[in-house]
């Protein structure tokens, strides 16, 4: 891509994303992802209802009266994004494609993040790690990143999710926040997954196009997988064939959901042709609950 259209396109989605954030998610991102612990602020007097446990007795000594340790939420994080740029990001049937949404997604967490004056770094993967970014704050810090994910290619192109969550936990050893955001057409990355929630706090956002989850009725149609390259032909115009498909579709989600379940991972789906506002503020505010 030549530098004038790709700085374009940065621009462009930088105002959005970062208007975005500074509008709607940042309060929301706040509350979600919480510090990692209590950091030590000041003393002042006590004030009746006060927590006795938090009274400084050396300084309460000194003065001959109580005084209490106040203490502020270390907010200061860590925050990754293990990103899926194989070959199936680059289908969408309506509004955009998937590496799209994926790139928009990217910036608005990044955006969110800097306002919370936290780190974010990235790990973008295929069916191998193709780079990592270590987490850094700065807007063009964000800026580089966005420009990686629009105009990156990748020397893989299937998906393997489990490598990628074993680079992450090695290479990251602090606790952070992360974000998992793929289509999740892989296998085997339940065992690494459980993994990395364990250390870290994981959030998977799973990205699909209508047209996946079901067929159109349109005849004779030739198909190709993006990330192995098969090709076949499958006839639309049966209804079991479209039902056999949808069917599929719908098991294959199933078990994608029951992965997020067993191993404690917040999770959110998101289509290439919908709005992701009040489906991220949806995750943000549940975990608030949570918390």
């Amino acid at each position: 891509m030549e530098t004038t259209e790709l700085l374009k396109k940065v621009r462009k989605i930088e105002i959005k994303t970062r208007g975005l954030s500074n509008q709607i998610f940042s309060g929301e991102y706040h509350s979600a992802f919480k510090g990692r612990g209590m950091a030590f602020s000041e003393v002042r007097e006590y004030i009746p209802g006060d927590d006795i446990r938090n009274i400084d007795w050396n300084v309460t000594a000194r003065f001959n009266h109580p005084y209490v340790k106040i203490f502020e939420e270390e907010r200061e994080l860590t925050v990754m994004l293990l990103v899926d740029i194989s070959a199936s990001g680059d289908f969408g049937t309506k509004k955009q494609f998937k590496r799209e949404l994926i790139t928009e997604l990217c910036a608005v967490l990044s955006f969110s993040a800097i306002q919370n004056n936290d780190k974010i770094g990235v790990i973008f993967f295929s069916d191998k790690i193709e780079k990592f970014i270590p987490p850094k704050k700065g807007k063009s810090h964000i800026l580089r990143i966005i420009r990686e994910l629009i105009n990156f290619k990748p020397e893989g192109k299937g998906t393997d999710i489990g490598q990628a969550l074993r680079y992450f936990t090695n290479m990251i050893k602090k606790r952070s926040i992360a974000f998992l955001i793929s289509d999740f057409q892989s296998e085997g990355y339940t065992d690494p997954l459980k993994v990395a929630s364990r250390k870290h706090d994981l959030v998977a956002i799973r990205i699909f196009d209508q047209r996946e989850a079901e067929l159109p009725d349109i005849g004779l149609v030739r198909m190709q997988d993006a990330e192995t390259g098969r090709t076949m032909w499958i006839d639309t115009s049966k209804k079991s064939v479209r039902n056999d498909y949808r069917n599929h579709w719908q098991l294959t989600q199933k078990e994608t959901d029951q992965i997020f379940a067993r191993t404690g991972v917040d999770s959110v789906k998101i289509a290439t042709d919908q709005n992701y506002i009040q489906p991220l503020i949806n995750l943000f505010k549940k975990r608030e609950k949570r918390a």
